[in-house]
């Protein structure tokens, strides 16, 4: 089976201001890539995440600091289950939290379970966009999220 492509940030921000290294940390956690290091960051390799990372790398490079963007494979296949591992505890971690939101939200007022359920849906897509490899509690939270709005339907 062939291994999988990845696309890393290789980046170096100076430590003031501090506001471009805040920007950046957001971007990173926004589109969901992993810190393998200080300064270097990774993603599953796709037109999309690739052309992400160079944004965030000409950024960098506009804030005064120094990136540069390589295409590399795991040298092993341990170290890609590694890699994916943690990527999906990452995102299985937000969608226990998004399940577990929904489940406390059955108690609240109508109008505070609507906007629990439309924020719920929001981080919903937001955790699915960089969900590369999925986790079981992923099935689990959308479940739960709309179970919560089976259950406003039935009480209006």
């Amino acid at each position: 089976m062939p291994r999988l492509k990845w696309v890393f940030l290789l980046y170096r921000l100076p430590r003031t201001p501090s506001t471009p290294r805040i920007a950046l940390w957001r971007g990173l956690r926004r589109l969901g890539s992993v810190q393998l290091a200080d300064g270097l960051v990774a993603l599953p390799l796709d037109a999309r995440t690739k052309e992400q990372l160079e944004w965030l790398a000409d950024e960098v490079v506009e804030a005064g600091g120094e990136a540069s963007i390589w295409i590399a494979e795991a040298g092993s296949a341990a170290q890609e289950r590694a890699l994916a591992g943690r990527m999906a505890e990452a995102v299985a971690a937000e969608y226990r939290a998004v399940a577990a939101a929904a489940v406390a939200a059955r108690s609240s007022s109508p109008s505070a379970r609507r906007r629990t359920l439309r924020r719920l849906r929001r981080e919903l897509r937001a955790i699915r966009g960089r969900d590369f490899f999925p986790p079981p509690e992923a099935a689990e939270a959308r479940r739960v999220v709309e179970a919560l709005a089976e259950a406003m339907e039935a009480t209006a």
